[in-house]
């Protein structure tokens, strides 16, 4: 587990950060009164996700610790007690974080939160798009101090090609002046395959245009920057960026996922089975659907209660998820899922679903109870001409066969 280093000689300031970090940091914590008591424990570990360190200590008047934590290449917070320019200056050209002033417990309270933003910071990839070689290494530079992984690109073609190969991409910062194609119709190309919650763009530039920004905004972009832009300025737009991108993106998941048991619900299924089934029928390859449905549920909410009930639909979810996770899995409604087989016939994939059933058969879902046995029944379909509704009507004549036939059965449509 990493560490955090807290450094403060104020008891009351250092105890309502204790406080704080316990509640809200998940990291080992190492708290310090000193320079001399914090470098101890710099020596000891190497592994650091951050400092939050007091700028002004009794046996580091100027600043030292601050250089120490840095020299180690820690991603260092600032606590200041005051500030102007010219510390402010001085602070960023060393490379820090950010400062905070000790100005009560929400002053704290960011700090603290920063380092939870550091270390998300690290899983998202930033794209930096501007002509200007100095520019460009300027803002990567303030990127990788926050931990942001950073890519470049020198002009706007190479950035829409960039992003196109690369979904890992969140942000966006595109400068509009660019060659081949600038960052108004980068953006809008953009546009077209990647909503909000998908990619966050920052626009740039230097002109004195008023309406610039307004029409980078309307274009497509989360936010606008005039350069030259101030180091802390720099910083807020970004965060506000991709913060703003991950409740979207959270809200988009809390829409397409069922509630219960966390896999795709209805919605997340019919649109992204509709895609594959699209996608299929356009390559002229096989594609196969599941209906899967628990034998008896009725009867287990009966014999142990709805909660029960609820674990068992959990246990099923989770297994669905284990054996079919290189396919479209979804929870329909009640005790009914459904399964898409892109590039599978409907003979490989009973083959599948059979192997799936058996493993049910063979198990129980570990409850509040004790162990719960069941079984599941599902009809297969597979068609080239069928839509979604179509194929989806098809595997479920073929579940109810099943059911008739004696249920833990799996069954294939008789027409496809």
């Amino acid at each position: 587990m990493q560490s955090v280093l807290i450094v403060e000689d104020s008891p009351m300031v250092l105890k309502i950060l204790k406080h704080l970090a316990q509640k809200t940091l998940n990291y080992n914590l190492v708290f310090a009164e000193s320079r001399h008591e914090a470098v101890k424990h710099l020596v000891k570990s190497s592994d650091w996700l951050a400092a939050i360190v007091d700028l002004n200590l009794p046996d580091a008047a100027n600043g030292e610790l601050v250089d120490d934590c840095l020299s180690q290449g820690i991603p260092t917070i600032v606590l200041t007690g005051s500030v102007d320019k010219e510390k402010r200056d001085h602070l960023t050209k060393k490379g820090i974080v950010d400062y905070v002033l000790k100005e009560g417990p929400f002053s704290y309270l960011y700090a603290v939160n920063l380092v939870n933003r550091l270390a998300q910071n690290r899983f998202v990839k930033v794209l930096v798009a501007e002509d200007s070689k100095v520019t460009r290494r300027y803002m990567i530079e303030l990127l990788r101090r926050h931990l942001f992984q950073v890519v470049e690109a020198e002009d706007g073609e190479q950035a829409l090609q960039t992003i196109l190969s690369d979904k890992e991409i969140k942000l966006l910062i595109t400068d509009n002046n660019m060659p081949k194609l600038d960052g108004f119709d980068l953006v809008h190309q953009l546009r077209h395959k990647h909503g909000k919650e998908d990619l966050a763009v920052i626009g740039l530039s230097s002109a004195e245009d008023k309406y610039l920004s307004a029409k980078f905004i309307k274009n497509g972009a989360n936010d606008f920057l005039y350069k030259p832009f101030s180091h802390e300025e720099f910083f807020c737009r970004v965060m506000q960026s991709v913060e703003s991108m991950e409740r979207l993106d959270a809200m988009k998941k809390l829409a397409y996922s069922d509630v219960l048991t966390g896999i795709g619900n209805r919605r997340y299924f019919v649109e992204h089975a509709r895609a594959s089934l699209e996608e299929c029928q356009n390559q002229a390859t096989p594609i196969s659907l599941a209906l899967f449905n628990i034998d008896h549920f009725r009867h287990v909410n009966e014999d142990y209660g709805d909660d029960v009930g609820d674990e068992v639909l959990i246990h099923l979810a989770k297994a669905m998820q284990e054996t079919f996770d290189r396919f479209i899995v979804g929870r329909l409604g009640g005790e009914e899922f459904c399964v898409v087989f892109p590039g599978l016939t409907d003979d490989k994939t009973s083959q599948l679903v059979d192997f799936f059933r058996t493993k049910i058969e063979e198990g129980y879902a570990e409850t509040t109870v004790g162990s719960v046995s069941y079984t599941v029944s599902a009809g297969i379909a597979q068609s080239a001409t069928l839509g979604l509704e179509g194929l989806m009507k098809s595997a479920g004549q073929a579940l109810f066969r099943a059911k008739e036939a004696g249920r833990n059965i799996v069954m294939i449509a008789s027409e496809n």
